[in-house]
């Protein structure tokens, strides 16, 4: 399945810098994750995003300048279907930005998306009333009650101000485990350690947390 990246800062730092060590993790996965990309960051004011069809580790990173908040996708397509760059997470309302990673089986909701992970997004932004912690958790919760299985469901959400994690998975902890690192002001959560990187924290299994 997917991996997914999320960065924040008090203070700018640099895209590339951390789009580097996150391609490095998308090609070495032992699940191909070369199904397309993208990334959504925030400029202070509004969303700025990115999408590419090519594997993340051909692109060419020095587009990109520096940011205080970061969302980054690489896409594993289900059963390599509809890979086209409409699919390609972050989904963003204009408000809030989504990125999914994990696999769910025998799903009976009602929702509206391209794909699984849109759908998802759609029916989680319903609960959206109060905040969107609740929304998250009520959401996630009544997917997998409504789920015939879950083999991982680890979601990134956030509105540009606050930022929020849920991970739940039945199965290979080795894979589907996220993880955290906090480097001075930079607040680091990925689907996979970076490689050579110290600091890394695991994230338990069945946690809906504010990042």
């Amino acid at each position: 399945m997917c991996r997914i990246l999320f960065a924040r800062s008090d203070s700018n730092f640099s895209i590339a810098a951390l789009l580097e060590p996150f391609a490095q993790v998308a090609q070495s996965s032992p699940e191909y994750q070369g199904h397309g990309w993208g990334c959504s960051w925030h400029d202070g004011k509004h969303w700025r995003h990115y999408h590419n069809i090519q594997p993340i580790w051909q692109d060419d990173f020095s587009q990109f300048d520096e940011t205080s908040l970061l969302l980054v996708h690489a896409r594993s397509a289900f059963r390599d279907e509809g890979i086209v760059i409409e699919n390609n997470m972050p989904f963003s309302d204009g408000e809030s930005v989504f990125i999914f990673n994990g696999e769910l089986r025998g799903v009976r909701i009602k929702s509206y998306g391209r794909i699984g992970a849109e759908k998802i997004y759609n029916y989680i932004r319903r609960f959206d009333k109060v905040d969107m912690l609740t929304a998250l958790q009520k959401g996630t919760a009544i997917i997998s009650r409504r789920s015939n299985y879950v083999r991982a469901m680890n979601i990134i959400l956030s509105d540009g101000v606050h930022s929020y994690l849920s991970t739940c998975y039945s199965e290979n902890p080795e894979y589907f485990q996220m993880h955290e690192k906090q480097d001075g002001a930079l607040k680091l959560v990925c689907s996979q350690p970076f490689a050579g990187d110290s600091g890394w924290t695991p994230i338990p299994n069945n946690t809906t947390v504010s990042i």
